[in-house]
């Protein structure tokens, strides 16, 4: 009786797991695989390069710690596709007061590190908030849209979505970190774009955005009130005049377009590129890792990465088209411009075409908590499209 019992248990048990495997398989032909790839490879490209160019450091190289960083945040990647995007849209709120609580708890309790509180220790792993907000913020904004798809059409809302957005912004930009309340801006920009506002309306905060850009860089430091530090201030004069203070507040730019001008078409390699293995340019692991990597792999080996983050974003706009609906639509569009611009800035800023902000280079520049974060990012991205392709089917 007992057998006859676990022999019936087990049948049942059998067309179980046989629908679970089903649905595991629907689910992984249903991915993006040339995306998945394309950054899979921007990935392996960024550990070669990491290697390279930490070779000759003090400490070693420092691809074995990226590696662990991309295991880590592969996980999470993982994690994040299979999760329905709806549950992220209703857990709006705690996901803005969860983002706000970081960046407070950052600027209570972190320690300063050449200026800045950006960091938070726990011991095993340093990490950054702003990183990860990137995606939470953009999150939000995407729900709290989608939700006023109906009322998009009054300037309230969007009002109402940047009265919420600058919370967060300003945070950042206490700690203070220019590049990333710039990103956040950007992802901004780019939800009240693909969220259906008005292009009156855009056009309108395009004008207010311009205007305080102006009060800040302009009318306020005319009448002695200084929005920005003093060494943002430098940058943005250094990237304005290069040649006003060539040892001190534009060293970092004129090293890093000697650097990627010295790498000519095929680079120097590792031993000749001399400043990256001298120490010449700084922060060449981070801040100017696309220099490092165009001093030693030339202008075909900076094309080939240029090209991949290229095949990256031309897939996610695909995503952002074909998504089931607005709220993914939204998050796509926010989270693939945000993308976007962190390459534009993080490349512009080593050839001279974009002012100095620290904003790391996407799966390449050391960091875990950049790592990690875009892994998270393109997680998204891979679960709205498969769950697209299924409601089709």
């Amino acid at each position: 009786m007992a057998t006859r019992t676990v022999e019936a248990r087990a049948r049942n048990l059998r067309p179980r797991r046989d629908a679970e495997l089903l649905g595991v398989a629907a689910f992984a032909r249903s991915l993006d695989w040339v995306l998945l790839v394309a950054v899979g490879t921007i990935v392996a490209y960024g550990l070669w390069s990491v290697d390279s160019i930490t070779r000759n450091d003090p400490g070693g190289s420092l691809a074995g710690r990226q590696g662990a960083y991309v295991a880590l945040g592969a996980g999470a990647m993982v994690a994040v596709a299979a999760l329905d995007p709806g549950r992220l849209r209703r857990a709006m709120w705690p996901i803005y007061g969860g983002t706000l609580g970081m960046m407070l708890l950052v600027l209570v309790s972190a320690a300063a590190t050449r200026g800045s509180r950006r960091w938070i220790d726990i011991g095993f792993f340093k990490f950054q908030p702003s990183e990860f907000g990137k995606v939470l913020f953009t999150l939000f904004l995407a729900a709290f849209l989608a939700d006023r798809a109906r009322v998009i059409g009054s300037l309230r809302v969007p009002l109402h979505a940047i009265a919420l957005a600058t919370a967060p912004i300003v945070l950042v930009f206490l700690q203070p970190d220019l590049g990333t309340a710039l990103v956040y801006s950007a992802a901004l920009a780019a939800v009240l774009f693909v969220s259906g506002v008005r292009w009156v309306h855009l056009g309108a905060i395009g004008v207010l955005a311009l205007l305080g850009i102006l009060a800040v860089l302009w009318w306020l430091p005319s009448v002695g009130v200084q929005v920005l530090k003093p060494y943002q201030t430098e940058r943005l004069t250094g990237f304005t005049h290069p040649e006003s203070d060539p040892r001190d507040a534009t060293y970092n730019v004129n090293q890093s377009i000697t650097a990627v001008g010295a790498g000519g078409l095929h680079g120097r390699g590792v031993a000749g590129a001399t400043q990256t293995r001298l120490n010449y340019l700084p922060e060449h692991a981070t801040d100017f890792a696309f220099a490092s990597l165009a001093e030693q792999r030339g202008f075909f080996g900076a094309s080939i990465l240029l090209l991949l983050y290229l095949l990256v974003v031309w897939r996610g706009l695909k995503i952002v088209t074909s998504a089931r609906d607005l709220f993914c639509a939204v998050v796509a569009g926010g989270l693939v411009f945000a993308f976007l611009f962190q390459v534009f800035v993080n490349v512009g800023m080593t050839i001279g075409i974009a002012p100095i902000t620290g904003i790391p280079l996407p799966f390449v520049s050391v960091g875990g908590s950049s790592m990690i974060t875009n892994l998270v990012a393109i997680g998204i991205l891979l679960g709205i499209h498969a769950r697209s392709v299924r409601r089709r089917a």
